[in-house]
């Protein structure tokens, strides 16, 4: 794939592992040279973060190459990260604590947890536990909303660098595994408002992050809503959904390794203190970890700004370079996240 050292700053292979149209290391001419236009049009809006290659790739595949569209997506996923939680998406992303996350699990388990044979991460949700009105005691929606994001920024870094150093490919979706067991109709009205939440920012501001989708336990009826429902979805989305009921397991385990697979999936896999909360996966071993980049902008910044003037050049002479550090230098440049290289 080619690559520009001004905007690619990559630690990880860069090469996709299957040979589909606009996907890297496997675009025509004319998908660079859209690549170019579109990074030129947003440098000359006055955007300069986030512009790498693999990022131009993924707005562009969300709009079919359109570069008009692909365009008005990047600019409205930029606004949005500049406001989002208060501070925006890079410093939440950095200071985000979230101490209830034991207590909110145990009514809407959310979590990463190793990979799928393909190397992804994998990602599960339960929804079938979901009580908003017990949750809502614990914390807030903004707050479950602002941990989603934190966690889709930590997929992107260091989740799939990760997961691409260990295949030896580029990573650029998670496997979702999405547990439909005690849904019922009842309880639907209740959580559609937060789950509506959560999918406009999963589709608006983190394209082409899926890469497979089985949704599990589907109660009956199910199939037959969703077969009216994806004649309105994009055909390749469709083709990433596995629709299946509660003998789900046979197919399931022909994605997922059986000793990565939580036990209560019909798996091996019963990590120390569970599952849900390990966060196990290659993002955990130092042979495939590294820090991810936003972390290293933090750190940067916060040196910077407390760095005396002297050391930064100014030349400070005498007396004065002695006592107290000189005030931080003005401007110092803040803290930005990781291109969503994956």
């Amino acid at each position: 794939m080619k690559l520009d050292p001004k905007y690619d700053d990559y630690d990880f292979p860069t090469t996709a592992p299957e040979a589909k149209p606009g996907h890297p290391g496997h675009t025509t001419e004319q998908q660079d040279a859209q690549v170019f236009q579109l990074r030129t049009m947003l440098e000359q809006a006055g955007y300069t973060e986030r512009l790498d290659t693999l990022t131009m790739l993924r707005f562009l595949r969300a709009r079919k190459f359109n570069v008009e569209h692909s365009k008005k997506m990047f600019v409205d996923c930029e606004n949005w990260r500049k406001d989002f939680g208060g501070v925006g998406v890079d410093e939440l992303t950095r200071t985000f604590d979230y101490p209830e996350k034991a207590k909110v699990f145990e009514y809407y388990p959310q979590y990463y947890h190793k990979t799928d044979k393909d190397g992804r991460p994998l990602y599960v949700e339960q929804l079938g536990k979901i009580d908003l009105k017990k949750m809502y005691q614990i914390t807030t929606g903004e707050r479950m909303l602002q941990n989603l994001v934190v966690e889709y920024e930590k997929m992107a870094d260091p989740r799939l660098p990760a997961c691409s150093r260990k295949a030896g490919q580029l990573l650029e979706t998670s496997c979702t595994i999405m547990d439909l067991k005690g849904v019922g109709i009842s309880s639907a009205p209740s959580v559609y408002g937060y789950l509506q939440q959560a999918s406009a920012i999963s589709q608006n501001y983190y394209p082409e992050r899926l890469g497979k989708l089985y949704i599990i336990n589907a109660p009956w009826g199910f199939a037959g809503v969703f077969s009216v429902v994806k004649r309105f979805l994009d055909p390749v989305t469709v083709a990433k959904i596995h629709v299946l009921g509660s003998g789900y397991e046979k197919e399931l385990l022909t994605q997922v390794p059986k000793e990565n697979l939580p036990k209560q999936f019909g798996g091996d896999c019963e990590c120390d203190g569970g599952c849900m909360l390990s966060d196990a996966g290659p993002w955990q071993d130092p042979q495939w970890a590294k820090t991810p980049k936003w972390a290293k902008k933090g750190k940067d910044d916060d040196a910077v700004e407390n760095k005396p003037e002297n050391q930064l050049g100014e030349g400070v002479e005498g007396e004065e370079s002695k006592g107290e550090a000189a005030p931080a230098a003005e401007g110092a440049k803040e803290g930005e996240t990781a291109p969503a290289a994956a």
